[in-house]
């Protein structure tokens, strides 16, 4: 019976090393050995490990800080002939599923890396894609239709002639193809900082989770607003926003009903009532950003947050773990912590944190 070989996962290209020290200490805490397979700027690491499967499951793909998506790759291929990619492919699959007696894959999707390599294979990814699907179908290896709900087959195209099959489970997974969200740029947002805290409502909070906290009328404040990019996706979800920043807003927002600005530091500036809401994203030692939004968990300044972690050049891992564990620590309480280097960050992770009901 073939077993599944490692899991593979997909992550800003540079940011390698930091996936690989991920995987490595998470592993560790659940008990499973394993070693990485890197290659600098490729947008991507292998995790090889003896039980691959069982790893997925403890590990839960979708808390992966460094990893925008996840899969447990079953076949690495050569796709020596590139008039026929398609049959040792459908072969990898169909003894993959008889093997272990499962059901057809919900879909299938041909995906590669966002490193300057991989996006070479965007065109060969859509067409390859688009025709693969088609021969899976017709082999009834996928469902007659696409189901997202079910487990999705993964291609993921190393370059031209090879490949990694692997899946990955609906309720863990990112939902995004190659753990993207598509997102466009609004003409009328402040600065493209927006991005970030429109994709890190829509990846580190579930649909729910949005309708319950993001509603109109709740409050929020927004510390180093400047230009206002963050303030401007607030007031778009209906919240009364109070900006802290020394420096101007854009004059559309100075204009809102929902926004009052005040030029205060954000450091040492906190409210006189329970906030919905603090979002931050000031240029800062991360440990002094950590210990700062501790602080407004602490007091009970805001019942929930999303910031951003400035990262050094150097083990940035190890200060993710340093950050996150001080957060907590002063925090004092009991919390639920999210954390993600979203696409739309750069040398940075954002958190989202809530304190947990008594």
């Amino acid at each position: 019976m073939p077993n599944a070989t490692g899991l593979l996962a997909y992550c800003r290209a540079g940011f390698e090393p930091e996936l690989a020290a991920e995987f490595h200490a998470r592993s560790a805490e659940l008990g499973f050995a394993g070693y990485a397979k890197t290659q600098r700027d490729s947008g991507f690491v292998e995790f090889i490990c003896d039980d691959a499967l069982a790893l997925s499951r403890e590990l839960n793909a979708s808390t992966l800080i460094f990893g925008r998506q996840c899969i447990v790759q079953f076949a690495a291929l050569n796709l020596v002939s590139r008039n026929d990619r398609a049959t040792p492919i459908v072969n990898a699959v169909r003894e993959w599923l008889t093997a272990n007696d499962l059901k057809p894959f919900g879909s299938v999707v041909v995906e590669h890396s966002d490193a300057d390599e991989g996006r070479q294979l965007a065109g060969l990814s859509r067409s390859f894609g688009n025709a693969l699907r088609g021969i899976l179908r017709k082999e009834g290896l996928i469902a007659p239709k696409d189901n997202r709900h079910e487990v999705q087959l993964h291609v993921f195209l190393k370059d031209e002639t090879s490949c990694a099959i692997g899946f990955s489970d609906s309720r863990t997974s990112s939902p995004f193809e190659m753990g993207i969200p598509r997102l466009r740029m609004h003409a009328d947002a402040p600065s493209r900082s927006a991005l970030k805290l429109e994709e890190a409502f829509l990846v580190l909070l579930d649909a729910n989770e949005r309708a319950k906290f993001l509603r109109d009328g709740m409050t929020a404040c927004d510390l180093g607003a400047a230009p206002g990019g963050w303030t401007w996706v607030l007031v778009r979800n209906g919240l009364q926003v109070t900006s802290i920043d020394n420096g101007p807003l854009r004059e559309s927002l100075m204009e809102s009903p929902r926004v009052t600005h005040l030029r205060a530091d954000g450091f040492k500036w906190s409210p006189s009532r329970t906030l919905d809401w603090m979002v931050c994203d000031m240029v800062e030692q991360p440990r002094r950003v950590a210990e700062r939004m501790g602080e407004w968990f602490a007091n009970d300044w805001c019942r929930n947050s999303v910031f951003n972690l400035k990262l050094p050049m150097k083990k940035r891992w190890q200060e993710v773990e340093l950050c996150l564990e001080r957060f907590e620590a002063v925090c004092g309480k009991p919390m639920t912590v999210r954390a993600k280097q979203l696409y739309h960050d750069r040398e940075e992770i954002t958190v989202f944190a809530q304190a947990k009901k008594p």
